[in-house]
């Protein structure tokens, strides 16, 4: 399980966000897509296991498999480029403008969001054999987290916002230590257990992922939940986005590259 220093690793942090902001468009598209897809599948996942075992830990050292899959893959997460888009700009590579890393976000949200309403429409179906039956506890579950999750935080107007916020930042904290934990390594088994790591926290401690939310608050309204799309969008989907940016860049992404990349003069003494 060969360790790379941080040293190694942050420059393979810019290089990568270098790499992502000069992919073709439709590359970026398809990545997005496929990862939005199996961050969802992940999420369905963990929520029937939760279900079936009445323990919630259990779904949630389950659930980082998804993750895994998909950044072995080379597929991209929003959370991801993030913190990595940002620091080739820093950086000052040759063609990566802020207006550039824009757009590598917009297109990673747009393809992220059809992934995971691709198989939020195909849990469904098979939930419901095709919108014919009921859909049983698991069904009833992700109903229950869209309200919980979009009108338990309205309930408390500003103070909700921000909490969904935090909540938001903290877990993009813990995703972009497991994109970065997937650089540390160079064999398959040291990436994995480096990206389970902060996966499993996060989930287990409840905190906001803007992609899975894509997946779990679509599928909620067609389960029956009783929020509609206003309520999904102003609070969890934009304060989650925000706290998933300010969380990843501020807490990983620019911590890693200002001292391990931007490393300051040793003293002598």
């Amino acid at each position: 399980m060969s360790y790379l220093d941080p040293s190694e690793f942050g420059k393979k942090m810019v290089d990568a966000g270098e790499s992502k902001i000069r992919m073709a468009t439709k590359d970026t598209l398809i990545r997005a897509y496929m990862a939005g897809a199996l961050l969802g599948l992940a999420a369905a996942f963990a929520i029937t296991i939760t279900v079936n075992t009445g323990n919630p830990l259990v779904g949630a050292l389950l659930f980082p498999v998804g993750f895994c899959m998909l950044y072995l893959m080379g597929f991209d997460l929003l959370t991801g480029v993030f913190v990595l888009t940002p620091l080739a700009w820093l950086d000052r590579r040759p063609g990566c403008t802020f207006a550039r890393v824009l757009k590598n976000w917009f297109l990673v949200f747009c393809g992220n969001f059809a992934g995971a309403i691709t198989t939020a429409v195909m849990m469904v179906w098979i939930l419901t054999y095709g919108f014919n039956t009921d859909p049983g506890p698991v069904g009833a579950k992700l109903a229950s987290i869209g309200e919980a999750r979009t009108l338990g935080y309205k309930e408390h107007g500003a103070a909700g916002w921000a909490t969904i916020f935090i909540r938001g930042a903290l877990c993009n904290w813990m995703v972009s230590l497991g994109v970065v934990g997937a650089m540390i390594s160079t064999s398959v088994s040291g990436k994995v257990i480096a990206m389970w790591m902060p996966i499993l926290l996060f989930f287990y401690m409840t905190f906001e992922h803007s992609i899975v939310n894509m997946f779990l608050f679509p599928i909620a309204m067609m389960m029956g939940g009783d929020f509609g799309i206003p309520d999904y969008l102003f609070w969890n989907e934009a304060p989650t986005a925000l706290g998933n940016l300010v969380g990843g860049l501020s807490l990983t992404g620019l911590i890693i590259y200002s001292t391990h990349v931007r490393t300051a003069p040793k003293h002598i003494f």
